[in-house]
């Protein structure tokens, strides 16, 4: 799909992509970008999983996402990278910049006239702030989880039925008692209105939002781009209306050719030619001097 076809929106918003898991829904998230030219793309953390990437998992499928990524960057499209917890190794690199693109922990922009906060959500999670060594015990299940559904998906698909997804029904009963804990939408709402943001716009809980939070001092919008795990959403500006981006919806996107798909069966396989690709990763970006 040629630029000039392409979308035009003012911002994108995507989180949580994890590239690197294998519950990573790279070729889908691919075909959406290919049809979107936006002028501003907020990339809200939990992009590349560094904490899963020990398992030299980084398929081709994977790779052509950082490659789009990067063609935004070189057309001019001004690209924020904020951190999040599974990416947190980046926090070391707040403030770099490389022509378009910059590293950063929030964003504050001016969009027509009214204030947008934008930061990946983690700040506000108990289980991070308290302990991460369960959290991290925690991804790496519902990793385990991800390879079990696929490979029941791969023969639910075979025998002619739909996808499921045990993920989502379980991580939603997680992500509600911890929302009943630490109350994650309306703190974040509540920080927004004190500092009189009009839009408050977070990734991190895995779920999808749009919706009008007040209290007696004000109130904001809360936003919240899903993930590209199991919802397959993002959050597009444009006209000065926000939107919630939902893939399934998108008849466009869906249609274009998967040449980079990748089958269940290649997620399930870990091939020699996936550790090759990881390392010559680290190599180019130099980091391997920071592994733990």
């Amino acid at each position: 799909m040629k630029k000039s076809k392409r979308r035009k929106l003012d911002i994108a918003v995507i989180s949580d992509v994890h590239l690197g898991t294998f519950g990573c829904r790279a070729t889908e998230l691919n075909n959406y970008l290919k049809t979107i030219n936006p002028k501003i793309l907020i990339l809200n953390g939990d992009i590349v999983d560094i904490w899963q990437f020990k398992k030299r998992y980084f398929p081709k499928a994977h790779m052509k996402v950082i490659r789009q990524l990067m063609s935004f960057i070189t057309s001019g499209t001004k690209v924020y990278y904020i951190t999040g917890n599974h990416d947190e190794m980046l926090r070391k690199f707040k403030g770099f910049q490389l022509g378009s693109f910059e590293i950063v922990n929030k964003v504050v922009l001016d969009i027509d006239g009214k204030k947008g906060w934008f930061f990946h959500g983690d700040v506000f999670d108990v289980t991070m702030q308290h302990s991460k060594w369960l959290a991290k015990l925690g991804s790496v299940g519902y990793d385990s989880l991800i390879m079990l559904n696929t490979a029941v998906n791969w023969i639910s698909e075979t025998l002619g039925y739909n996808r499921l997804s045990f993920s989502k029904k379980i991580k939603n009963g997680v992500k509600s008692a911890v929302k009943f804990i630490n109350n994650f939408e309306t703190t974040a709402a509540e920080i927004a209105i004190d500092n009189q943001y009009d839009y408050v716009v977070c990734g991190h809980i895995h779920q999808p939002e749009m919706r009008s939070i007040e209290n007696d001092k004000g109130k904001t919008m809360y936003l919240n781009s899903g993930d590209w795990i199991e919802n397959l959403t993002a959050l597009e500006y444009n006209n000065k209306q926000w939107k919630l981006y939902e893939y399934e919806k998108d008849n466009l996107a869906k249609k274009l050719p998967n040449n980079i798909e990748v089958s269940d069966v290649e997620l399930i396989q870990a091939e020699q030619s996936n550790s090759q690709l990881f390392e010559g990763l680290l190599e180019e970006f130099n980091i391997q001097k920071f592994s733990k």
